[in-house]
């Protein structure tokens, strides 16, 4: 499995190009509250922000290129609520109409990179981001209970959670569990300790990791020591910064 990504002028995306190998066991894909605009080679579609661990299979030889957003941008310019794509990857055309979907798409198949970086750059231009988004980001990250966010950015909680669905796909408690959870994977599979790992990412104890663990992988801290786990560094984007792939078959 072969990964690249840099970063694009628009802020909060990034692009992205994977190459599958088709392994047996498929790839974990991690949830982030990210949206990804995806070509396979096919056909444009758009990976939903996803409440927990999925498992990809990808094609053997199949190469996908693609677009992430984080902290909103991803609903601002694609023109979608990020809940209404939560846990699923539809086609463009179920979303956009027919004609510019193919329009996009006979752009994309002959120059995928340069066409979807432009793409973003124009729609950037046109649709305005709400800041909003990159704002609960920083609060979620720094900590910041669901009470606290709310009074730092003059909204109820209702109003909060609300706003974080369209944003990210899901509420910000569930938003800070996939984050958390993201940070956790990267030190678990660096190695770390699990009861260091458990007080670095804020959970209440060693056994609150474990739960956690198996509630979003369905699976055990251990075993994300271990392969395909291991390989998924270029498929974790739940650190809050846009890095990986989201890819479905």
């Amino acid at each position: 499995m072969r990964y690249q990504e840099r970063a694009t002028p628009v802020r909060g995306t990034v692009l992205w190009q994977r190459a599958s190998d088709g392994a047996p066991g498929g790839t974990p894909i991690v949830p982030d509250g990210c949206v990804d605009l995806v070509w396979d080679g096919r056909r444009l579609f758009v990976a939903g922000p996803d409440t927990a661990v999925r498992w990809h299979q990808g094609r053997a030889g199949t190469t996908y290129v693609g677009l992430r957003f984080s902290g909103g941008v991803g609903p601002a310019l694609l023109g979608v609520l990020a809940n209404d794509v939560r846990d699923r990857t539809p086609n463009l055309d179920e979303l956009w109409p027919a004609r510019e979907v193919r329009g996009l798409s006979e752009r994309v198949e002959a120059q995928p990179l340069v066409t979807l970086e432009s793409w973003a750059l124009e729609r950037a231009a046109r649709h305005p981001v709400d800041p909003f988004g990159m704002r609960v980001l920083t609060l979620v990250q720094a900590g910041v209970p669901v009470a606290g966010m709310a009074t730092r950015l003059d909204v109820s909680t209702r109003q909060l959670h609300r706003r974080c669905l369209a944003t990210f796909g899901y509420g910000p408690r569930h938003l800070a569990r996939v984050l958390r959870f993201g940070r956790a994977l990267e030190a678990i599979r660096a190695g770390e300790p699990l009861a260091h790992v458990a007080a670095v990412c804020r959970y209440a104890d060693q056994a609150h990791l474990t739960r956690e663990v198996r509630a979003l992988a369905g699976t055990t801290p251990s075993a994300l020591r271990c392969e395909p786990y291991t390989e998924a560094s270029v498929a974790n984007r739940s650190t809050g910064r846009p890095s990986g792939s989201k890819t479905t078959a």
